[in-house]
């Protein structure tokens, strides 16, 4: 874009955003939300984005209507268009009544109970034993209990280090006394295979 010429309505967006450190991430979803409501009302002028809520409420209920989207997808839109309104377009959206709220997913329960534990553990036998053990007793992700490795096991302060976890750092959390015994035997048959093979 030269001097003489004024930005485009996009590109205003993107430059708002950039402007307010969003994600590169965030920029090409809400430019893309922005994209297809734009088009959903075929819309060529800015004038034309007026007035805004019965335009929003319209999009945001084909979205769930027609579109059957999630919950989440549907915010993610609603959170896009805000944006465009409310900071690229400097106008205060009212209160959107008349939208379509796209169905929540019910969720299943977060945690199992001790008994649900207990009898899961029960059908588990071996290392497959030993690795619902810690899942469950040391509260770790699938992936933290396969990437573990031995020196990641201080048997002396009965702890586990989690290297690299969730958002790329480590933790320390304690080791589980019921499968101790079971893990050192485990432990020092994988050492003999080792052993073995060398």
């Amino acid at each position: 874009t030269t001097s003489s010429q004024q930005p485009t309505l996009l590109e205003e967006v993107r430059h708002c955003l950039r402007l307010q450190h969003y994600s590169i991430h965030t920029e090409r979803s809400y430019v893309a939300w922005i994209i297809r409501f734009i088009r959903f009302h075929t819309m060529r002028s800015r004038e034309a984005l007026f007035p805004a809520e019965p335009q929003i409420e319209a999009f945001l209920t084909d979205l769930a209507v027609q579109g059957q989207v999630a919950a989440s997808t549907q915010n993610q839109a609603l959170s896009a268009i805000l944006f465009l309104y409310q900071q690229v377009l400097k106008h205060d959206i009212g209160w959107l009544q008349d939208v379509v709220r796209a169905k929540r997913p019910q969720r299943l329960p977060v945690v199992l109970t001790q008994a649900e534990v207990t009898a899961v553990l029960r059908h588990l036998a071996g290392a497959q034993w030993l690795m619902g053990t810690l899942l469950y007793g040391a509260g770790l992700r699938l992936l933290e209990c396969l990437r573990l490795r031995v020196k990641d096991l201080d048997f002396a302060y009965n702890q586990i280090v989690v290297r690299d976890g969730k958002g790329q750092k480590d933790r320390v959390v304690p080791l589980p006394q019921r499968p101790v015994e079971t893990l050192q035997q485990h432990l020092a048959k994988v050492k003999r295979l080792h052993q073995d093979d060398l």
